[in-house]
């Protein structure tokens, strides 16, 4: 039976894989969203510190477009990492979410340096045990900060600001990750190398099931805080807190999107395809009775 806990964290595994799969392509299917039009652009490059556009050249539309990756990946990794937008429109919320975010980041640095000196020992001795110096510092950093901005936000959302728009989940959610997070730090002042994690997941990533054995706390606390946290990695794609997913395309799909609508071009199709969608809605002012078509809403007033 020493394969059950592998088993379980490996069909929790899947659950997450499948999850982000599923819901990525469901807003890719999305239809398209309008544009917000708002500069500076990251993928302008030299223009977009002053928030010009490829708009401002004369005869725009004949010209090659330049996007810089590069643009976007300096926008995008502080965004990321620190929360910069976050902490530039709501300092409060900013001051407990960023350790929250921030000690998942370490988490999952963590676990992977541990799959890496798992997958790399027999093939470089020395490495794994550079990492095992490492990941007592990135976990533990992690785990505190974790749990400090998990119990920061639950707080913050108690509060007269934020109450009115918290739903019981969101204090699950965060009552679930302080609980994940509390088990993996007891397991951590067990084992303050986290000698017996690594070895858990060094055995994940090389199909390697020895018996568990029976003895201790230890074994017991590694066991327990390794299905705790394999059952919160499940369930994170499975609630609004894949919001990370949502993320990518509120920026690229949404905010960056001003790629141009070109005669013949893939973004005129889209639009009359859109267009020619039937509306239901009963206001007043669109008056949709199921045959009336968005392009019949935008042109009613030009044709009268």
């Amino acid at each position: 039976m020493g394969f059950v806990p592998y088993l379980v964290v490996y069909c929790c595994l899947v659950v997450f894989t499948l999850a982000i799969i599923v819901r990525f392509f469901k807003w890719a299917r999305m239809p398209m969203h309008v544009r917000w039009e708002l500069y500076p652009v990251a993928h302008e490059g030299k223009r977009a510190h002053y928030g010009g556009s490829y708009l401002e050249e004369s005869k725009w539309w004949q010209k090659k477009r330049e996007v810089s990756l590069w643009g976007e990946i300096k926008v995008m990794v502080p965004e990321i990492l620190f929360l910069v937008a976050l902490r530039e429109h709501n300092q409060k919320l900013w001051t407990w979410s960023f350790p929250f975010h921030f000690g998942l980041y370490l988490v999952g640095l963590t676990t992977f340096l541990m799959m890496v000196s798992g997958v790399l020992a027999g093939v470089l001795p020395g490495l794994p045990g550079w990492i095992g110096l490492v990941t007592p510092v990135t976990g533990a950093a992690g785990l505190c900060l974790g749990v400090i901005g998990a119990v920061g936000l639950f707080m913050r959302r108690r509060g007269s600001e934020l109450r009115d728009y918290t739903a019981p989940a969101d204090y699950f959610n965060l009552l679930f990750f302080v609980v994940a997070f509390g088990i993996a730090g007891v397991t951590f002042v067990l084992d303050p190398t986290f000698g017996a994690v690594s070895a858990f997941v060094g055995n994940l990533v090389t199909f390697t099931f020895p018996p568990i054995g029976t003895g201790g706390l230890l074994t017991t606390m590694t066991m327990l805080s390794a299905l705790v946290l394999g059952l919160l990695v499940a369930y994170i794609p499975l609630t609004h807190m894949s919001h990370f997913i949502g993320k990518y395309f509120a920026y690229h799909a949404i905010r960056w999107n001003d790629k141009p609508n070109l005669q013949g071009g893939d973004e005129e199709a889209t639009i009359h395809d859109l267009l020619n969608q039937p509306i239901t809605w009963k206001a007043s002012h669109i008056k949709g009775d199921g045959k009336k078509t968005w392009l019949d809403a935008a042109t009613e007033e030009l044709n009268k």
